[in-house]
């Protein structure tokens, strides 16, 4: 009888041993980043390759191991890791200079926001295969898209192949708005043409980058499994956030960063060097009640604008004052983060005609936006609906042009 029961009590720990391991044999059910489909598959398809890997400190399983681990685990080649803006570890500020380093004392780290943004031959040349693992937010402006478009490129140049580990796009259920990049505005902050909210993971980006300036360039993108692109990131079991930058903190300052990206290129704080980067904003000369007075006018669907006053400790008006609003997110699922962003604008060219001048910053304003029609129509003072329609229309032109692009 007891060896019967000692029998049992083994069988039944290993049960609940496999039910609670997110690799079981019942995972199929469960939520795998691309890089734990790549673990599970025992990183078959980089067997006997000399490889490298994009990514930074973001990049883990949903057990948390680092990506790079994983593949050294399975003795793949790795021969270096490449960083993208911010550097691995995540710490350098917007738009500083990253340099190469080594992990560990040893192991290259080379930067891809340095002296360059793109692999070099040479670099390619010790290589098979590069593997891209960054977690992307959602925005066009956001550089890792495109830091992925320029590695794409070097590797269809020089002959090799290129594998994307999927992750989720954190703001999935937000459709695609805002202006699509006019060639003309190309450039770091805006490089690959889709939406300015994109609602797309970075494998669905690469396979259509692939199809439309790519063609040539070998091409693997491991999906994800068990993904619902109908709920945000931070509500599917077993995501795991890792701030992929700096002011990135959470999902909801993802979300919010659509609507408040844009005051990058202004006289205006967005709110860096504070507690909440993105979700507040405001400067010295803004009258907070008075801005959130205006806001509130809209109407704006799954937000609330709260008066406040914060003292950057960086960035912008360190040290100094500022007046402005925090934006409150009541309902992410009706939220309208371009909507939003262009109302903002809207209402401080209204409340400060003599002191929020975007033809000062027109050239960065431009990019971070992908064309001038933004500007200029709030600079005329066009009407919010005017404006969301204006961009709504080369959304849908996009998406009637590009039927197939998702994966999930």
């Amino acid at each position: 009888m007891y060896r019967n029961v000692r029998a049992f009590s083994v069988l039944l720990f290993a049960v609940i041993v496999i039910l609670s391991s997110p690799r079981s044999v019942f995972g199929s059910e469960g939520f795998l980043y691309g890089i734990d489909v790549l673990d599970r598959n025992g990183c078959d398809i980089l067997e006997g390759r000399k490889t490298a890997l994009v990514t930074n400190k973001a990049g883990i399983t949903v057990e948390g191991e680092p990506n790079y681990l994983v593949l050294l685990r399975h003795g793949v080649k790795l021969r270096y890791l490449m960083a993208p803006e911010h550097g691995f570890d995540v710490s350098a500020a917007a738009g500083e200079r990253v340099d190469d380093e080594r992990l560990g004392g040893s192991f290259p780290i080379y930067s891809l926001y340095g002296k360059t943004r793109v692999p070099s031959d040479e670099q390619l040349g010790m290589i098979d295969v590069l593997v891209f693992d960054l977690q992307d937010i959602g925005a066009r402006c956001y550089t890792y898209i495109s830091t992925m478009f320029h590695a794409m490129k070097a590797v269809m140049d020089n002959g090799k192949e290129f594998v994307v580990l999927d992750r989720p796009n954190p703001i999935a259920p937000v459709s695609a708005a805002g202006f699509l990049l006019e060639p003309e505005k190309s450039s770091f902050v805006g490089t690959v043409p889709v939406p300015f909210v994109h609602a797309m993971t970075v494998g669905e980006i690469a396979l259509w980058l692939q199809k439309n300036f790519f063609p040539a360039l070998r091409l693997r993108v491991v999906p994800m499994e068990g993904y619902d692109r109908s709920v945000f990131a931070d509500e599917i079991e077993n995501f795991r956030f890792i701030s992929p930058s700096p002011n990135i903190p959470d999902v909801v300052t993802a979300l919010v960063y659509p609507a408040t990206v844009f005051l990058e290129a202004t006289n205006i704080s967005e709110g860096r060097g504070t507690r909440y980067p993105f979700r507040q904003f405001g400067a010295p000369f803004i009258d907070g009640r008075r801005l959130q007075q205006v806001l509130q006018t809209y109407g704006l669907p799954g937000v609330q604008f709260h008066a406040v006053t914060f003292f950057p400790e960086s960035s912008k008006f360190a040290g100094e004052e500022c007046g402005g609003v925090f934006l409150d997110v009541t309902d992410r699922y009706r939220f309208e983060p371009f909507t939003t962003g262009v109302a903002i604008l809207l209402a401080l060219h209204e409340l400060y005609p003599g002191k929020f001048d975007l033809s000062t910053s027109a050239g960065f304003f431009d990019k971070l936006a992908g064309t001038s029609r933004l500007r200029h129509m709030v600079g005329s003072s066009a009407s919010l609906d005017e404006i969301v329609e204006a961009a709504r229309q080369e959304v849908d032109e996009f998406d009637r042009n590009n039927p197939d692009r998702l994966l999930y």
